[in-house]
């Protein structure tokens, strides 16, 4: 999006998260029946909680050097790559424009009228469309998914990957990646209304999406970072000595229930009541199924009491569980952090639209 050019070749995918660089490449192994795709080369870089503050990049320099430990680290020599905004930078809206205009035409008219749904002077913003198919309503229209942000926000991802030797080629939306991810992986119906939970490190975000479109985000402020807090504080622990116990599953004796069970009770209790806000905020009464994602969304018996306490089927996303894995590829290592890599995997598969 955004104006960037897309071409039918591998891309580096790159999630510049609160807490980390992910970056993934695949390679397609097959096209028919179905696509199938291999794990070339990942990495995932940990970066200082100064570098990202509240969706935006502080420390540039900070950033650009965890991309270029993450290229080293993973051992790829492919240059160009794809990067998402967080979905506070972004103004999305779906509009109707006649069927019968060309691409052109389209972008004429969407920048003649844009100033009606961007709140911004159009100087100060990048803007991208995507067709998204017929409109239900009328057959004569098509239904244009219309994208806007700040200039620095696109300008700040672009920098830290040229910083970095990388050739930037697609700017996308964090939930559009990951809902790019799930339907070209994970078999979803489209008539599906899904929702999509991202447990990040500070924020809880649910994103519905019905006939491919996103009808619905809720950010609220609850993470894994509360996980660990309460670890360092009960247990006095360093932050670094936290994160890796948690990641290992050995913090202590006590961890599971006076620690851990009230923290995925407060996680549900967070994605219940965004539900509760999306029912009585809209039109729709039901989702049809809850997918967990982000880096604390693989703790275990969380997709568990979500179904039991929401009544929703729910799982946990995994990208790679189709996929194969290059040789040099550590998969066991990268199965354990498969849901925290949805964005960057969807981001990777843009090379193959």
């Amino acid at each position: 999006m955004f104006g960037l050019t897309r071409k039918n070749s591998p891309l580096l995918g790159i999630d510049i998260s609160t807490t980390a660089i992910k970056l993934i490449e695949l390679s397609r192994t097959a096209t028919t029946p179905a696509p199938r795709f291999r794990v070339e080369h990942y990495a995932i870089e940990p970066l200082p909680s100064t570098a990202i503050v509240e969706k935006k990049i502080v420390e540039h320099e900070m950033v650009s050097e965890g991309i270029r430990r993450a290229l080293t680290r993973s051992g790829t020599k492919t240059k160009r790559a794809a990067v998402a905004l967080a979905g506070a930078l972004v103004i999305t809206k779906v509009i109707n424009l006649p069927a019968t205009l060309k691409d052109a035409e389209m972008e004429a008219q969407i920048q003649l009228d844009a100033d009606q749904y961007i709140p911004y002077p159009l100087e100060e913003v990048n803007l991208d469309f995507n067709v998204i198919g017929p409109s239900p309503s009328d057959p004569a229209l098509v239904e244009v998914l219309l994208a806007a942000s700040r200039h620095e926000n696109v300008d700040d991802r672009v920098n830290v990957l040229e910083m970095a030797g990388l050739t930037p080629q697609v700017v996308d939306v964090e939930a559009y990646a990951i809902k790019h991810a799930c339907s070209r992986l994970l078999g979803l119906k489209e008539a599906d209304i899904l929702g999509i939970v991202d447990v990040g490190a500070s924020t809880t975000t649910l994103h519905v999406f019905s006939a491919e479109r996103i009808v619905y985000a809720r950010e609220q402020n609850f993470g894994g970072r509360q996980l660990r807090e309460e670890v360092q504080r009960r247990y006095g622990l360093t932050e670094e000595q936290a994160t890796q116990k948690i990641r290992d599953g050995n913090v202590a004796d006590t961890y599971e229930i006076d620690v851990l069970n009230p923290f995925k009770e407060a996680l549900v209790q967070q994605i219940g009541r965004a539900l509760q806000f999306f029912y009585s905020g809209t039109t729709f009464s039901h989702v049809d199924r809850i997918l967990l994602v982000g880096g604390s969304a693989g703790i275990p018996g969380v997709d568990t009491l979500v179904e039991e306490r929401l009544k929703i089927p729910t799982t946990v996303a995994n990208p790679f569980s189709q996929m194969s894995f290059a040789p040099r590829v550590d998969s066991k290592s990268l199965m354990r952090e498969a849901p925290g890599m949805m964005v960057a995997v969807g981001l990777a598969l843009r090379g193959f639209d």
